[in-house]
């Protein structure tokens, strides 16, 4: 039922509004239908970033990819956990506080273990419209202790002025996604996140044309 649910919301709401509203344009959608699990790491500027890339993945895929999202956010009421969770199926952490069995890496990891693939965020939040923070090390830490696990950059160009960050209502501008190639990445952390950040950086710029 909640395969079902998932199924006829992307294709009968989020890809036509991805389509006639936002007149999404991706680059390198092929990386993305692969059978292997994968590591999706991408910059973060609006809600639709999530809707996106489960629609690029697909319906009929998307219940192995887990987004990893912000507990106090979405499980503050049980309504949106709800909905967030059928519609998302969000691994929701909790960014502060709380003991080893909540650190953030272990439900990651123990998410990885159980066969799911993740969709991560390392800025950590959404940030201002259209700038790219700094990667935060979770990411680096996660792929450092999984080296064989195939990780694809992705950059999403547009959402934050369509959805910017304290908005409810989407305004029609044109959004692209550019996905990198997938690949293995080794090294200490530090190493890995900054060459997951300057990998996701390279698709801006080739998307924006500098």
């Amino acid at each position: 039922m909640v395969h079902l649910v998932r199924v006829l919301f992307y294709t009968l709401v989020v890809r036509p509004f991805l389509a006639l509203v936002i007149g999404l344009r991706v680059k390198g959608r092929e990386h993305l239908e692969r059978d292997a699990q994968l590591l999706i790491v991408s910059n973060h500027n609006s809600h639709l970033d999530t809707l996106v890339l489960l629609d690029l993945i697909g319906p009929w895929r998307m219940h192995r990819f887990r987004p990893v999202a912000a507990a106090d956010y979405f499980q503050k009421s049980a309504p949106l956990d709800a909905v967030t969770s059928l519609l998302f199926n969000i691994l929701p952490i909790r960014r502060t506080g709380g003991d080893a069995a909540g650190d953030p890496i272990e439900v990651m990891a123990s998410a990885l273990d159980g066969g799911d693939s993740l969709i991560i965020y390392p800025e950590g939040t959404r940030g201002e419209p259209e700038q790219m923070a700094r990667f935060r090390s979770g990411a680096g830490r996660l792929i450092a202790r999984y080296p064989q696990l195939e990780v694809i950059p992705v950059y999403l160009d547009g959402m934050g002025r369509i959805l910017p960050k304290g908005s409810w209502y989407p305004v029609p501008f044109i959004g692209r996604v550019n996905v990198g190639a997938p690949r293995r990445m080794e090294g200490t952390p530090a190493e890995i996140t900054a060459a997951l950040e300057a990998a996701v950086r390279e698709l801006k710029r080739a998307c924006r044309g500098e």
